[in-house]
């Protein structure tokens, strides 16, 4: 009977709860468009914050998008509620706010909520709004990389991060290519990729081929699986040495690359490879043929 009383009263106080929070996100928005928004006013700034724990996953939302409008202001208020929020539903939207807002002050907080929140949605956020922040985040991620103390999903989030910053990292980039950690060096090798492919950046193209001869077969592997990726003819001839390799897989990977590249040079390469040893390598071969066949004929339309 107790229970069945209760109900109506907590009905009505998430109503309440509702109601103030369309009303506060629609004031403050209209501020926001007006010019008229106080964003040194701590009190509606916390509010907003709490906003982001809404039922409502489009409310949710609207709050924050409109902490991202106010910006840097708002940082502080979401960095402590990714710290210390007992909502795990405010967290993750907090991180995922900071993604919006991209203030370089909250790299060491995300970097924190990465590693050690219990909840994997916001240390997954906290992965993504460390990409977004982007150069500043580099260092702290390629620390995650080069560590012992990490499980391989953290890191290959921050492999993924790094990624994502792409050509904003450069520098740091070419740097860690002479770090003497495996991990290091197959995430800047991905991340080096997609500069290559964002910037059609000779230097990085080149540091792909070279790292097909990286003492790592784990590294020559991911260079020429990336080299597929890329539009970088020279890298043919070296791709073609790298079936050789004494490495299954980075045979494996330097076939696939050059069944997309669609030039019939290759053709020879790959019937050779058809005698290849490792039966998978004679199957992706014989699959790789197929393509460059069928993109010369495309072509030759």
């Amino acid at each position: 009977m107790s229970l069945n009383s209760d109900t109506p009263a907590v009905d009505d106080a998430l109503l309440q709860a509702q109601i103030a929070n369309d009303a506060l996100v629609q004031r403050v928005n209209q501020q926001i468009t007006l010019d008229a928004f106080d964003s040194s006013d701590p009190q509606v700034l916390k509010q907003l914050v709490e906003g982001l724990g809404d039922t409502r996953g489009l409310v949710r939302l609207r709050f924050a998008e409109t902490l991202g409008d106010i910006g840097e202001p708002a940082t502080p208020f979401l960095i402590e509620a990714l710290a210390h929020h007992d909502n795990v539903v405010v967290r993750r939207a907090a991180a995922k706010t900071l993604t919006l807002i991209a203030d370089p002050s909250a790299v060491p907080h995300l970097l924190h909520a990465f590693l050690n929140d219990e909840d994997t949605v916001v240390r997954s956020s906290s992965a993504g709004a460390l990409a977004r922040t982007g150069e500043a985040a580099v260092p702290a991620l390629l620390d995650i990389l080069a560590s012992d103390r990490h499980p391989q999903d953290t890191k290959g989030h921050a492999a993924w991060a790094l990624a994502f910053i792409g050509s904003e990292a450069t520098e740091h980039l070419y740097k860690a290519l002479n770090s003497d950690s495996v991990d290091v060096r197959c995430a800047v090798i991905g991340a080096i990729a997609h500069v290559a492919q964002e910037q059609s950046d000779t230097k990085s193209c080149n540091i792909l081929v070279s790292a097909l001869t990286d003492p790592e077969p784990i590294v020559r592997t991911e260079a020429a699986s990336v080299l597929g990726q890329v539009n970088y003819p020279p890298a043919i001839p070296h791709l073609i040495l790298a079936l050789q390799d004494a490495d299954v897989e980075v045979r494996k990977a330097a076939v696939s690359s050059l069944g997309k590249t669609g030039d019939r040079a290759v053709l020879e390469a790959l019937h050779n490879a058809m005698n290849d040893e490792a039966a998978v390598v004679k199957t992706l071969a014989k699959l790789a043929i197929a393509q460059v066949e069928r993109q010369s004929e495309a072509d030759d339309w």
